[in-house]
């Protein structure tokens, strides 16, 4: 990523002996002090300032800005070092620090060194000013005459005064990720925590918000937004030890992950971005969007995403010649633009007929495909489509002649006999090791020389490090692994990334489990769940838009009644909350009656010629939040100079005289006036409101009625 490119740009910056470190964006400001010879402070995080004597005179927080341990024991800490002669305490002083200006950022590093010890930390902070976001990691260097030991090596520590905050996290399991928790901050220590090693959104996820001034709302209060940039195991605490504040801390989990630091060696944490709004949850969720789009955290973050459909849940792994021909068919009759061939298209020796067997064995089962995979892509292109396909690149199985090959490639230790997982045969590959590395990056270079027209894949990690151990890394060193391993993948992405740009790339873990900053600098887009149920997933990509933009969220119209759920729901309604994000499709077109085809390619055309742009590239407004738990649902799109928006609503349950509310819209321009029309209508009158007049600052204050119907009705309307 752009912050491992820092040591070059040092030499072009420039001193600066000011002791007072304004970190601002265009509406937020960290407040640091750096005095040489003195430990760094943080005084202030909050709306822009430009008179630091206000924050001084108004008796600021005055907190440690990177705590140690060994300084101060009473108090959480960031770091905590052994030092090569046994030494476990730390105290760092600021030595001098830096500003350099970048494209469309300023980052300001602050030197620190410990006292005694020739071991030093630098404490990065890039401001954004296409965003309200900064970031912030430190590299820590050991000039010490032998290695040392790093015990902890969190990157955040943000105090904020003590008072009516709440935290907002997000925890689930499989098919229900990311369900948001709502609580206020007491005495004691929130922890959030994941140790998947792989699969690190599944449960906890990696971001959390606090509300400065109260209960959560949507579109209002102050609101601090935090998301770590790691793939692997992280660790999060709120801290409130007394009537003053409250810290949270964020940074890599230590835990099992001692890391020995050789002499004149650095070692880099993991980046942690926060953002500041004063428009609720939303500002900080739009914060994050603008800055994912903008700026290299979503890979092609400003490029629309085509619309698609995949094969899982039409065939699962009966993938043949015919059947993927069939379903390219009924994705051109209705106007799609990808098609995607799922699980079960490799396998020579083990054939992938069965989830239990063949990863890691990437070549084409010739009795399924007979014409193999650069036939598929032939057909596709025929057919006016793009071709895409599936791989799970960082697993394998017993059952594989890859784990025949090379049963050290995996991760167990060597002495331990390994437990599997799906299928009961399924392993992680041992990403720490090198040669596992270039083995990952063949098998996208081997799709690509045999497919040279190839345009996406969807990348699977299906199992968490569930047997710690390394037969790569040494005796001394087995610690690193859970490092080491997303260390290892992130050089893997890189390196694909930087042969093949254009590739459009899915990641996908068991549905959500890698939705993370972690990796999506070198995602187009990640899978929400593996639950297609519309209902629910109203409720996971609601949760999901609170950090993500909806742009890199794969959301898929299957079929009635669900495979996971049972539930039938309507082919608009599923239309219609699956237009929100990345628009595709998980089910057999040949099962449409002529009515469903008929609404189906009109929602398909409606979507890429007005929706996407719009859903894709503006801002979002969600209004109305299913976990109300009113049964109704809302939110809103708008374009960059508020022109143009869309507005979804939904009604996703019904009872005996259910409390029908009044839709208020939001992000408009209340000085214009936008004409409304719906969209994805199906046979019936027109609305009372179609066609009409509104003014921006009536629609969001005072609003329309609409009429949803019973369960499962929903809308769309155009803005204009």
């Amino acid at each position: 990523m752009k912050r491992f490119l820092l040591p070059v740009l040092l030499a072009a910056s420039c001193n600066l002996w000011a002791d007072d470190i304004m970190v601002s964006t265009p509406n937020s400001t960290l407040l640091l002090k750096a005095d040489n010879g003195q430990v760094l402070h943080q005084s202030y995080y909050g709306p822009k300032v430009n008179n630091v004597n206000e924050v001084y005179d108004a008796y600021s927080l005055w907190e440690d800005a990177y705590p140690a341990f060994g300084r101060g024991c009473l108090t959480p800490t960031c770091l905590s070092v052994k030092h090569a002669d046994g030494n476990m305490s730390t105290e760092l002083v600021v030595t001098g620090h830096e500003k350099t200006q970048e494209e469309n950022a300023t980052l300001y590093i602050i030197h620190m060194k410990d006292k005694l010890y020739p071991f030093f930390v630098d404490v990065y902070y890039k401001a954004w000013q296409n965003t309200d976001v900064i970031e912030t990691w430190q590299v820590i260097t050991n000039k010490e005459k032998k290695t040392i030991s790093l015990q902890q090596y969190a990157s955040l520590s943000l105090p904020v005064r003590r008072g009516n905050v709440w935290a907002t996290h997000f925890h689930g399991k499989w098919g229900s990720e990311g369900e948001i928790t709502e609580e206020p901050l007491n005495e004691g220590m929130l922890v959030i925590q994941n140790t998947s090693g792989t699969r690190t959104a599944l449960d906890d996820r990696g971001e959390v918000m606090l509300s400065l001034d109260g209960e959560p709302r949507e579109n209002e209060g102050q609101v601090i937004g935090a998301a770590i940039e790691w793939s692997g195991n992280y660790k999060f605490r709120i801290h409130t030890p007394n009537e003053t504040i409250h810290t949270l801390m964020m940074g890599i989990d230590e835990e099992h992950s001692e890391y020995h630091l050789q002499s004149g060696k650095s070692f880099t944490t993991a980046a942690v971005a926060i953002a500041f709004s004063q428009e609720g949850k939303g500002g900080v969720s739009r914060a994050f969007h603008r800055w994912a789009r903008r700026n290299g955290h979503l890979h092609n973050g400003e490029g629309l995403r085509k619309m698609l459909l995949n094969s899982w849940e039409g065939v699962y792994l009966n993938v043949s010649q015919k059947g993927m021909e069939e379903m390219m068919d009924g994705i051109s009759q209705l106007g799609g633009e990808l098609f995607v061939m799922d699980d079960g298209w490799f396998g020579t020796k083990y054939r992938r007929t069965i989830d239990n067997c063949a990863l890691g064995d990437w070549k084409t089962d010739t009795v399924k495909l007979p014409e193999g995979v650069p036939a598929l892509v032939k057909a596709a292109k025929d057919r006016g489509l793009k071709f895409g396909i599936w791989i799970e690149p960082e697993m394998t199985n017993t059952k594989s002649e890859l784990y025949e090959a090379h049963p050290d490639w995996v991760v167990c230790h060597p002495m331990r006999e390994p437990q599997t997982g799906r299928g009961g045969t399924q392993l992680v590959l041992d990403v720490s090791n090198p040669k596992v590395q270039d083995y990952i990056v063949s098998i996208v270079d081997n799709l690509m020389k045999e497919n040279p027209e190839l345009y996406y894949i969807k990348w699977d990690c299906n199992m968490d490090i569930s047997n710690f151990g390394s037969h790569y890394l040494t005796a001394d060193n087995q610690s690193h692994l859970y490092v080491d391993y997303n260390l290892g993948l992130r050089s893997v992405l890189e390196r694909i990334r930087a042969k093949y740009p254009d590739l459009v790339i899915q990641a996908c873990s068991s549905g959500g489990g890698r939705v993370t900053y972690g990796v999506m600098p070198y995602f187009d887009e990640f899978w929400v769940s593996d639950n297609t149920d519309a209902k629910q997933r109203l409720f996971l990509q609601w949760s999901a838009s609170h950090f993500y933009p909806v742009k890199a969220m794969a959301q898929h119209v299957s079929a009635s009644p669900n495979h996971q759920t049972h539930h039938r729901i309507p082919l608009k309604f599923r239309f219609d909350v699956a237009s929100t994000g990345r628009l595709g499709m998980e089910m057999q077109p040949k099962d449409f009656n002529e009515r469903e085809m008929k609404f189906a390619k009109m929602a398909i055309d409606n979507y890429k010629n007005i929706i996407r742009p719009i859903v894709q590239q503006g801002d979002q407004y969600r209004i109305i939040s299913p976990y109300d738990k009113s049964g109704y649902a809302s939110e809103l799109f708008v374009n960059e100079d508020k022109s143009e928006a869309v507005f979804f609503a939904y009604k996703y349950t019904h009872l005996v005289n259910i409390f029908k509310p009044r839709f208020k819209f939001a992000g408009l321009d209340p000085d214009r006036t936008y004409t409304l029309t719906e969209l994805n209508r199906e046979a019936g009158g027109r609305a009372h409101w179609e066609g009409k007049q509104f003014s921006g600052k009536f629609l969001m204050q005072t609003g329309i009625e609409i009429d949803l119907g019973g369960e499962y009705g929903s809308s769309v309307i155009r803005l204009k």
